[in-house]
């Protein structure tokens, strides 16, 4: 028996350059990731930033122009059908047939991987999906929630070990995203690698474990999440007060103490320079009596938006200097 591999995704200078008559336009542009066996991934970036690309070269979909991609260590190319098999790819787009049933569709896209009728798990799955009840409607009487799940049952028909979820919560309701997510993440505590991409970034923040940012067909940052978050150096410390605030104490000025309504401060301070025992004290000589105290730090939305900014302000200076 093969061992399995320590990476279920792995890509090594993948390159991409559609051709048309307006040009090229490259939209990966020497890609390299590695996707540990189990993780829970997230690959993110703006629109048009490469990612459908990336999921679309490994479902054999579009035609890499450079480059390796290896699915549970099969070649997409050298080892086609065994990269496939080893997949499964939940789209952005509801293409569904209007005049399947879910079981329909699920026992259809069992057969076209030449999964034998004995090891089906039809009902299982739509069960675990939350759409056994609607096993025998017509897919075109479902809400696009329940569209959304029963495209994420097709994917796992043939049980791979790779599960990519493409934008999987676009237009689903909130008790349905839950159910979705109780779900996924039921299938990687089983050992399922997902990869997961998404403009919802709090969803990313709470269920992935290691995140990687595309921007211009470039990865631009991969690291685990924990060690993304640190990478911005501010926090707040918001101050309840009793009673109003008269005026900013001179003991707290330091930290760039601003009022907050009648009744909150927020102080500003930087963890790696900065000792929350320091502030302790300082709060303490102010004078005030405080009645509550809670932090607002950095999230995975600021993390995103200061490395975008970054990497697309340095490309543009490149340009600038280039035609220089």
């Amino acid at each position: 028996m093969n061992a399995m591999p320590d990476y279920a995704i792995e890509v090594e200078g993948l390159t991409k350059v559609y051709k048309s008559a307006q040009g090229e336009k490259l939209a990966l542009d020497n890609v390299s990731l590695k996707i540990p066996r189990g993780s829970f991934f997230a690959l993110l970036g703006p629109n048009g930033a490469g990612k459908s690309t990336f999921i679309n070269i490994l479902a054999g979909l579009v035609t890499k122009s450079g480059g390796t991609a290896k699915i549970w260590g099969h070649d997409i190319v050298d080892e086609m059908r065994l990269a496939r098999c080893a997949i499964g790819i939940v789209p952005q787009e509801l293409n569904l047939d209007a005049f399947f049933s879910p079981r329909q569709a699920m026992e259809l896209q069992a057969g076209l991987y030449g999964v034998p009728k004995a090891e089906r798990r039809t009902d299982e799955i739509l069960d675990a999906i939350g759409l056994l009840d609607k096993a025998d409607s017509y897919a075109r009487s479902l809400s696009g929630g329940m569209r959304r799940r029963l495209l994420v049952g097709k994917a796992m028909v043939h049980n791979p070990p790779v599960l990519v979820l493409d934008e999987p919560t676009a237009g689903v309701d909130i008790e349905l995203r839950q159910q979705l997510w109780a779900y996924v993440k039921e299938l990687n505590k089983a050992g399922v690698t997902i990869v997961l991409t998404t403009h919802y970034l709090e969803e990313a923040e709470e269920l992935c474990d290691e995140i990687a940012i595309i921007n211009q067909g470039k990865v631009i940052a991969h690291e685990g999440k924990n060690t993304l978050l640190r990478r911005i150096d501010h926090k707040a410390l918001i101050l309840t007060v009793k009673g109003t605030i008269g005026a900013i104490p001179d003991a707290l000025k330091p930290w760039g103490a601003e009022q907050k309504g009648e009744s909150q401060i927020a102080l500003h301070y930087r963890p790696s320079e900065n000792s929350m025992a320091d502030i302790l004290r300082a709060i303490q000589a102010s004078g005030l009596e405080i009645n509550d105290l809670s932090t607002d730090e950095g999230d995975l939305e600021d993390i995103f938006l200061m490395l975008t900014r970054a990497n697309n302000k340095s490309l543009a200076e490149g340009a600038a200097g280039r035609a220089a």
